[in-house]
């Protein structure tokens, strides 16, 4: 749902990979990690090129069917070790978020990775969301986007769109993930910034525009 001044919070939803964070270091080691272990060739470089859908569509490039929900129950442990630490944020990120709070709202974390393992993610860079809901990827993001009243979505990838738009919610893509910037705007992003850096002034004509105009009288 757009903001309203009828509204009673603000409520901002990110993705996580390649949007908050720049996970492809852990995840090309955690892959290797997977691939020797395993004894299964992964091309850890390309997969980190299209990161964003999830895990099981990955897997399923390297992987039989019948093998993938117990190798991806090992990836998730492999993950913890590989990947949480290797983790940076991405430029704009602490910033983004405190914007959102400095205008008094909620930042929520709605991403296609495990959850356990987004939270780490957060904790270890002192992120500080008001939820962090893992497991959902494109259309199925409005789940948790309408049950949080998110009125914004920020993502990086063409399914961030979509998920975004089923929720009814004002589509701002970054362009730091796998999609550029015209492909995420031919998806149908209301706004499609270079990176976050950007995020708070967008932010600022955003509510600008949602508050009434003040007339002198």
């Amino acid at each position: 749902m757009p903001f309203s001044p009828q509204t009673p919070t603000l409520t901002v939803g990110f993705d996580l990979d390649m949007t908050l964070i720049d996970s492809r270091p852990g995840i090309r080691t955690a892959m290797e990690a997977l691939s020797t272990e395993t004894g299964v060739f992964i091309d850890a470089e390309l997969v980190v090129t299209r990161l964003g859908p999830p895990l099981e569509e990955e897997l399923a490039y390297w992987f039989p069917a019948d093998r993938i929900p117990a190798v991806g129950d090992r990836y998730r442990e492999i993950y913890v070790t590989h990947a949480i630490r290797a983790t940076t944020a991405l430029p704009g990120a602490r910033e983004a978020m405190a914007a959102v709070t400095g205008h008094g709202g909620r930042s929520i974390v709605v991403t296609a990775k495990y959850q356990p393992n987004a939270k780490l993610h957060m904790e270890h860079l002192g992120f500080e969301p008001d939820a962090v809901i893992g497991s959902l990827w494109a259309e199925a993001k409005a789940e948790a986007l309408r049950a949080h009243e998110a009125a914004v979505y920020v993502g990086d990838h063409v399914g961030d769109v979509r998920g975004a738009k089923a929720a009814g919610a004002v589509s701002v893509a970054v362009a730091t993930g796998p999609c550029a910037a015209a492909e995420l705007n031919a998806a149908g992003a209301d706004v499609v910034l270079p990176d976050l850096t950007g995020f708070p002034a967008w932010l600022e004509s955003y509510l600008a525009e949602a508050a009434p105009a003040v007339r002198p009288v």
